[in-house]
């Protein structure tokens, strides 16, 4: 029976194998990775991305990649594909196309079709003195030089290089078309990650009589009765014309009591803290998280622009919680 020490030394040798095929592929990323990517971003139509086996797997994960980033993509299983599935071609695609050995027959078989439709075809291959990568009018090699299964027949080293090159791929497709976190969101949703890029700080704040705040005359007692009523566990502090100079926390009043047990008699204006932050409402709930976080606070006052002085709104982390942001 192996040992720990056995499973340990094959796991890391296992790593170690697949990082040194994924290195090798950055000389690669040359003039024909860049003319592979303007032939996509040309495309009028969709990519279709075909491969057999372990491939095709690997297949389906670049075709998502690429949907989500702003490029239309789907699968195409090749086996599928000879048996009429090839009706999903249309004029104006473009096919890529991948195969370790670069003979997979069912991928071969496709290939007049796609010359006769005169879609172009980028391929993806680890021998490029083989079929597929001869036919193809951009041919990227994702040769390695050993997989990690020790039989040398699992594929292994060989995938994780092709999804490498293929997120390579998607990557620099993303940066050339400008997509952006909002273009993103659009394409997701659903979940934390679509509200937090989707929804924004003025669906989310308390506004009105639910916005916590005292007079910068208040005593610290007083300021205490607000931050209960309001129930968000802050105060913000106004000057005469209602501009926000101040805020002050439970966690303040904390403080305040461990330094001096009689500081509920003192002004706000003494033990309040100065300069707080701030988003706008527009702004999307992952920034307000991201200030939330980079801060260490749980709660943001929300103005109108940025030159605004009096709050429009007050933003807390239980409201990122309850719209399920967080």
């Amino acid at each position: 029976m192996l040992e720990d020490k056995d499973l340990i030394l094959d796991a890391k040798k296992t790593i170690m194998i697949e990082a040194k095929a994924v290195s090798a592929l950055v000389d690669r990323v040359d003039a024909v990775f860049c003319e592979a990517v303007r032939l996509i971003a040309a495309c009028k139509g969709r990519v279709v991305i075909t491969g057999m086996g372990k491939s095709g797997l690997i297949c389906q994960k670049i075709a998502a990649t690429m949907a989500s980033t702003g490029t239309p993509a789907f699968f195409l299983h090749p086996a599928e594909g000879i048996h009429g599935d090839l009706g999903m071609l249309m004029k104006g695609d473009l096919v890529l196309a991948v195969s370790n050995s670069g003979e997979t027959e069912e991928i071969i078989k496709i290939l007049p079709v796609v010359r006769r439709l005169g879609l172009r075809l980028i391929t993806m291959s680890g021998n490029m003195k083989s079929t597929l990568a001869s036919a193809g009018d951009v041919s990227l090699d994702i040769s390695v030089e050993q997989e990690a299964c020790p039989l040398g027949l699992a594929p292994t080293a060989s995938t994780t290089a092709t999804l490498a090159m293929g997120d390579a791929l998607a990557v620099a497709l993303l940066r050339l078309h400008d997509f952006k976190a909002e273009d993103f969101a659009l394409f997701h949703p659903g979940g934390a990650l679509g509200k937090r890029l989707l929804l924004k700080v003025e669906e989310l704040m308390h506004g009105g009589e639910e916005i916590p705040m005292v007079p910068v005359n208040t005593s610290v007692k007083e300021a205490l009765f607000e931050i209960t009523n309001k129930k968000l566990g802050v105060t913000g502090v106004a000057a005469a014309d209602g501009s926000l100079i101040g805020v002050f926390t439970d966690g303040d009043l904390r403080r305040c009591l461990e330094e001096n047990t009689h500081c509920l008699e003192r002004s706000i204006e003494e033990v309040m803290s100065t300069n707080p932050k701030r988003v706008l409402r527009q702004h999307l709930a992952a920034r307000v998280l991201q200030r939330m976080e980079e801060h260490k606070i749980t709660s943001l006052f929300v103005f109108e622009t940025d030159e605004s002085s009096i709050p429009v709104g007050i933003v807390h982390l239980h409201d990122l919680l309850k719209a399920g942001v967080v």
